[in-house]
């Protein structure tokens, strides 16, 4: 029987994913396997990435790594230890960061700096040992950067947040330049209010009325992470192969407003 057609496959792909211990991540993580890849799960959460694999198909397939990604040296040592045991790379979703609301009359320096660690220079430097030499498919592949809404569309009080998943949305675009002699397509992916395990606890979700209002800036509601994985899940097969340097919006209409 011929084998059905199906572009969004990630079979025989091996997909490196960050901040697979929780929420987004972790869907991804969920999402990719079945549609059957190799993960490479990243976390600084040991625990929360074993609750992960309980979750994944073919948990002996993966490759796990409780480690700080702002730890600059060992990340490239993990990720050629994990090449090593799962193969090379053809995927790279950089879901790892945090968030914050903080005015500017109270921000200081090493909040900011905090931020641009967490949110760009380990997606950054990810990147670059992921795709060094002997790491990543001679095919090439696809390396996906977690921009935001708020990296285009301002909002009050959301200044840090905003800048660092800005400076994810236009370096994508340049390494997408820098990398297609490889063919390594490098998008960006903007979601608006994601309700995740993180964020469900929160005012802007947790308080009825606050969550109604948020809500309301959204014509579809809330998304949650399976929006996301599945976007992800397109941005890493085949069926972009001609899509690079792009930002794919999942706002559920937040930005036609």
């Amino acid at each position: 029987m011929e084998k059905q057609f199906n572009p969004f496959s990630l079979d025989g792909k091996v997909i490196v994913i960050s901040g697979a211990a929780s929420g987004i991540g972790r869907q991804c993580a969920i999402n990719c396997s079945k549609m059957g890849a190799r993960l490479i799960l990243l976390d600084l959460n040991e625990a929360g990435l074993a609750e992960t694999m309980t979750m994944v198909e073919h948990p002996e397939e993966h490759f796990t790594a409780a480690v700080n990604l702002t730890d600059y040296e060992r990340v490239p040592e993990v990720i050629k230890e994990a090449v090593a045991k799962v193969g090379r790379i053809t995927g790279l979703l950089n879901c790892a960061g945090i968030s914050t609301t903080l005015p500017l009359n109270v921000a200081k320096l090493e909040v900011l700096d905090k931020f641009f660690h967490v949110n760009v220079y380990t997606a950054y430097f990810l990147t670059q040992a992921v795709t060094k030499i002997g790491n990543f498919s001679k095919e090439g592949g696809s390396i996906v950067f977690f921009s935001s809404a708020a990296g285009q569309y301002g909002e009050t009080c959301k200044s840090i947040y905003g800048m660092t998943k800005g400076a994810l949305y236009a370096g994508a675009k340049s390494l997408a330049c820098e990398l297609a002699r490889k063919n390594i397509r490098v998008n960006s992916i903007s979601p608006g209010v994601i309700v995740t395990p993180i964020n469900q606890n929160l005012p802007h979700i947790a308080d009825p009325e606050q969550r109604k209002q948020t809500e309301a800036l959204h014509l579809l509601g809330l998304g949650n992470p399976n929006d996301i994985a599945n976007a992800c899940i397109y941005l890493l097969s085949d069926a972009s192969r001609w899509v690079t340097g792009s930002n794919l919006v999942v706002d559920g209409g937040y930005t036609t407003r």
